[in-house]
């Protein structure tokens, strides 16, 4: 695809980017086959060629409008597309820089300002969001139908290990993940404990950055980006082996910091440092399955659907390691039809998208009860609770799952 950038943002890093990557895109469309907003709405606007030819009309001058920015609102940022493209194009950081664009040139609803603000306040601020959800949890019973699926019912916090290791590796707790699902933290922390690694959480670590990434607040989101490596350094320094993830959408992002931050001399090397350090905890357990076999016992559940998060398969292209895992431990896993296929959940895009995010949701529980699991499992708090609020199977953690399973 050729291009003729605009002079407001050619020899920027954006402009450069943006021009590699449409560069490489030759309009095969085999994208659109596997874009869940494309098969629902059948708009080629809503799939990822059509929006690939709005951001370059946009980076070449043309006139941004508020229809432009609905079709890019409408993107799940599931990068589904990256995983089919032939010619390897990074769509979802196109995408970002096309978000960029429009919040820059177009004035949303104001209904949509305040809400979006409202999120980008509060759901990466666990100072407010814990009260917040606390509240919603006391009173869920009581709550409308609608803002009931968001306030998932309470869990009793298992205990987190005491023990000292000579490993160390650090975890990000997040900033939803410890008032929602507080015992995918434990848990994770308990099974590597049973393996003999202590888990650090840096106390001034906070939300990984995807949320207000997404709902365009880009300085903040780079903030919160900082933020965390200003927090994790020390620990780096004192020779941490890894920077462990249990929710996929934070694995993402933190993944990508070294691009965040490419231009940005005070951090860009810390940032490379960083990335290289962060794995998600399926990829650090299969070091240890021998072990992970020999102290897990009591096994209660035996079948599991899974759900393959999409910032787990499409954008850390982690694929297979869940299910070997489990598999390993005696449990059979299932994989629904179209497994490759986003949940619908994506952030806050349940809140901003709810037609589209419900259907997504319904069409995905369809597939995954027709395996019929005891217990469906996924490796995203945001894909578990927005599952959750669609079915009485029970949906977790798949390392809630294990830790359920240690016989030490």
């Amino acid at each position: 695809m050729q291009t003729n950038l605009a002079d407001f943002i050619r020899n920027t890093p954006d402009g450069d980017e943006a021009d590699a990557i449409l560069r490489n895109c030759v309009h095969c469309g085999f994208c659109t086959a596997t874009c869940p907003t494309y098969q629902i709405l059948g708009d080629e606007l809503d799939g990822p060629r059509g929006r690939i030819y709005l951001i370059k009309q946009m980076v070449e001058g043309a006139a941004v409008t508020r229809s432009t920015q609905v079709h890019l609102d409408r993107c799940l940022t599931c990068r589904n597309c990256e995983s089919t493209c032939p010619s390897g194009v990074q769509y979802g950081r196109l995408v970002e820089i096309g978000r960029k664009i429009t919040e820059e040139k177009v004035s949303r609803p104001l209904g949509q300002r305040l809400m979006r603000r409202l999120l980008a306040s509060i759901v990466p601020n666990s100072a407010l969001f814990s009260p917040t959800m606390r509240l919603g949890q006391h009173f869920r019973p009581l709550l409308p139908r609608k803002l009931r699926d968001k306030v998932p019912a309470r869990q009793h916090p298992l205990e987190w290990p005491e023990t000292k290791h000579a490993r160390k590796m650090l975890m990000l707790a997040g900033c939803v993940q410890p008032s929602m699902m507080p015992n995918v933290n434990i848990a994770t922390a308990r099974v590597l404990d049973a393996l003999g690694v202590e888990t650090v959480i840096a106390p001034d670590a906070g939300c990984c950055g995807a949320i207000r990434l997404h709902l365009g607040y880009n300085d903040e989101a780079l903030g919160d980006v900082r933020a965390n490596i200003d927090a994790w350094w020390p620990y780096v320094e004192q020779g941490a082996e890894a920077i462990v993830m249990n929710a996929s959408g934070c694995g993402a992002t933190v993944k990508e910091y070294a691009h965040l931050l490419r231009a940005d001399p005070a951090y860009a090397e810390k940032a490379r440092r960083i990335v290289e350090l962060t794995r998600d905890i399926s990829e650090i357990l299969p070091e240890f399955t021998d072990r992970l076999v020999a102290v897990t016992r009591r096994r209660s559940v035996h079948t599991v659907a899974f759900h393959p998060p999409c910032t787990l398969q499409h954008g850390q292209q982690i694929r297979g390691k869940v299910e070997q895992m489990l598999t390993a431990l005696g449990i059979e896993v299932r994989l629904p039809a179209d497994s490759h296929l986003c949940c619908g959940s994506a952030g806050t895009y349940s809140l901003t998208q709810p037609r589209l995010s419900y259907t997504l949701r319904d069409q995905k529980l369809e597939q995954l009860q027709a395996q019929e699991p005891q217990v469906i499992v996924s490796a995203n708090v945001g894909c578990i609770a927005h599952l959750q609020s669609g079915t009485s199977t029970p949906v977790a953690h798949w390392i809630e799952l294990v830790e359920h399973m240690l016989s030490v």
